[in-house]
């Protein structure tokens, strides 16, 4: 079970279960699987990954709170989500450390991901005005139309390592605050954040069955895939996944949103500002060690500012500070796995392979000489920078999802825009430039979701929906916003006449008058 040395596995160990119907509840399955500090490279906690049965059981609590739910104001729902939001500003902090202490992102990071989170439940919050519906009277003689936005039943949502607390907040404020019932079942990688968005729902004042939560793997996914019962799934995680998740929920008649994997390019025009370029691509290509859907792994440059923007990199990558997540003066942690450090590095052996050339090697960073001796085992790669790649390498076409950037030189605009409109992946993309033509010639032009100008990690606010194009996305609907309203509900209209109480005259107006709209 314990893929590491013995002498990291504390006995001692946790182990983690399940939420269902409103209370923590111990699995019973026998198949485990770790869940690491990636900063001392310990086993943390176990794993117990759900049984079918368990699944089953969270679906059947969930179905049987929904009649309940779906009826309760759309007002008084709204009010439970503001207690939330309230206790989640609360307990930031606490989220925040969770998060550092198994995925091993900076506690400042984790911070700016349980506030992204929060920005949805606030939007959620505001569920009794974005639900309404739509009015016509008079359509016919006497005949009005209106719509409404109903709820669908149960609702599912497969969450990834990366982002324990905000990929969770873009689906649960939204499904629940419209009438729906949730079963999450979380990165198996980053469990203990998203135990803590239970207790919190608790508290807030959902009742209990409304919200459930199952830890595991395959088997727990296939029972959400296959039970009729699930009305809904909403997925974030790599492109081959997400392409089975789409295909098998919508072969059972489910809704399914499934985000995928990405590639995301930022474009460097001969005017920008390479120090700002420079700053920008440290952030957005190291920071949380790359792992991120967001994060540019490419810089395209076009015409000759490749070597100033190599030379500026190489000067500000020393600057940063690698440490375990909790120190508040570093820039950058570990990788989550061991298994996820060793694919990133065996990716950056690749690159060397294919021919591309490596300015900046991380592959042999360590703690040791630091100090820091109880760091020695954590699974640190530090930043490491490609020039002269190709579009026909792996490490161009891949997702790497590592601190991993590569330079790919273009002669002009229109090769760097074929560049990124070629890819399989469209999730997100950025243009440096001061040129307003060339900024807006890239965006209406770009085959991508998300789009920057002089941003770099473009990540639509929660009034807004997120989501890619291409291989990033297989469904109708983005996520979150008001996307993320039509996801979540059905569509209903109505078509109303009131007949007259006489006898007489309802007979007499079943004539000729009572005719479609369209017909008069």
């Amino acid at each position: 079970m314990n893929d590491l040395n013995p002498n990291l596995v504390n006995i001692n160990t946790r182990t983690i279960g399940h939420y269902i119907n409103g209370k923590h509840v111990a699995g019973t399955s026998d198949r485990h699987s770790n869940v690491f500090n990636p900063a001392t490279g310990e086993v943390s906690a176990h794993l117990c990954n759900a049984t079918a049965a368990e699944t089953i059981a969270a679906i059947d609590a969930a179905q049987a709170a929904f009649p309940a739910w779906s009826a309760t104001p759309a007002l008084r729902r709204a009010r439970i989500m503001f207690k939330f939001k309230a206790l989640l500003d609360e307990h930031a902090n606490d989220l925040a450390k969770a998060i550092s202490l198994e995925h091993g992102k900076t506690i400042s990071d984790a911070r700016g991901e349980v506030t992204r989170g929060i920005e949805v439940v606030e939007f959620a919050c505001g569920m009794p005005h974005l639900m309404k519906g739509e009015f016509n009277d008079q359509v016919g003689t006497g005949i009005d139309t209106y719509s409404m936005r109903q709820a669908l039943g149960v609702v599912a949502g497969i969450t990834p390592f990366n982002f324990p607390i905000m990929v969770p907040l873009w689906m649960i404020p939204m499904a629940l605050a419209s009438g729906n019932t949730f079963v999450l079942k979380p990165s198996e990688k980053t469990p203990s954040a998203s135990l803590m968005l239970a207790d919190l729902l608790a508290q807030a004042g959902l009742p209990a069955g409304v919200f459930n939560l199952v830890n595991g793997d395959k088997e727990a996914v296939d029972v959400l895939l296959s039970d009729k019962r699930v009305q809904a799934i909403s997925f974030v995680g790599s492109t081959p996944i997400a392409e089975h998740i789409y295909s098998t929920g919508t072969k059972n008649g489910k809704r399914v949103q499934a985000l995928g994997g990405a590639k995301n390019h930022l474009v460097v025009m001969p005017d920008a500002d390479i120090d700002q370029v420079a700053d920008a691509l440290i952030g957005a290509g190291y920071g949380s060690a790359g792992e991120r859907c967001m994060a540019i792994s490419v810089a395209v440059t076009v015409g000759d500012v490749a070597d100033k923007l190599v030379e500026k990199l190489q000067e500000k990558v020393k600057t940063i500070t690698i440490d375990q997540g909790l120190n508040e003066k570093a820039d950058m942690g570990p990788l989550v796995t061991p298994q996820h450090f060793e694919k990133v590095k065996n990716y950056v052996d690749l690159g060397v392979t294919e021919g591309a050339k490596l300015v900046i090697d991380g592959r042999d960073y360590s703690h040791k000489g630091h100090g820091l001796k109880d760091y020695d085992n954590g699974f640190f790669l530090a930043p490491c920078l490609f020039d002269h790649v190709t579009k026909d390498m792996r490490i161009y076409k891949e997702e790497i999802f590592g601190p991993v950037l590569a330079i790919v030189r273009a002669a002009n605009f229109e090769e760097a825009l074929k560049l990124v409109n070629d890819h399989e992946f469209g999730n997100g993309t950025a243009i440096f430039t001061r040129d307003g033509e060339a900024a807006r010639e890239f965006t209406q032009r770009v085959q991508v979701g998300m789009v920057g100008v002089n941003v770099a990690i473009p990540v639509p606010i929660a009034f807004h929906s997120f989501g890619g194009w291409k291989r990033s996305l297989f469904g109708d609907h983005h996520i979150y916003g008001e996307e993320g309203i039509r996801f979540y509900t059905r569509l209903k209209t109505t078509t109303s006449r009131w007949l007259p109480s006489n006898k007489d005259s309802a007979s007499k107006s079943m004539g000729s008058e009572f005719v479609m709209p369209t017909m008069k």
